[in-house]
């Protein structure tokens, strides 16, 4: 409950897309037709942005953030005011691994596994956009409880 809060309050409400990734199998590796430039574009936004946010750099983070995303909060201090309200394992990561590269409901979607301020697990599923440049921007990010991985 506490996700969709965070996620209604972010403007990325995505119930049906939250459903399928938390009841479904693995998505789609979308490796195979992105290739290793785009993947490697597609990290380095990421880390940009989570370099921008730990120097509380409101401009470089959002620039990091789709036009979408960009109209959607209007400036970047907005911009840094939500994610470090709802996304503080983004904000300030103590850890972050890159996981797997894939495509969800037909957007490439990358999943990195973060270690939060708080020393809790979370996982973010960053949805990227191709610009029609040809550079990648993140169109949204999901936050989800790291899956239990004991069982």
């Amino acid at each position: 409950m506490i996700l969709l809060h965070r996620m209604r309050i972010a403007g990325l409400l995505w119930p049906v897309l939250a459903l399928c990734l938390m009841h479904a199998p693995a998505p789609a590796r979308a490796d195979a037709d992105a290739t290793p430039a785009d993947r490697q574009a597609i990290r380095a936004v990421i880390e940009q942005q989570i370099a921008a946010f730990q120097r509380d750099d409101a401009e470089a983070a959002f620039s990091y953030a789709s036009p979408k995303i960009q109209r959607m909060f209007g400036s970047s201090d907005k911009f840094m005011r939500m994610v470090r309200q709802g996304y503080q394992p983004v904000y300030r990561p103590r850890q972050v691994q890159f996981g797997l590269l894939a495509r969800i409901e037909g957007q490439v979607t990358q999943r990195v596994l973060l270690i939060g301020p708080d020393g809790l697990p979370a996982t973010a599923l960053y949805v990227m956009q191709r610009l029609p440049d040809g550079t990648w921007r993140i169109d949204g990010c999901m936050l989800l409880p790291a899956e239990d991985r004991s069982t």
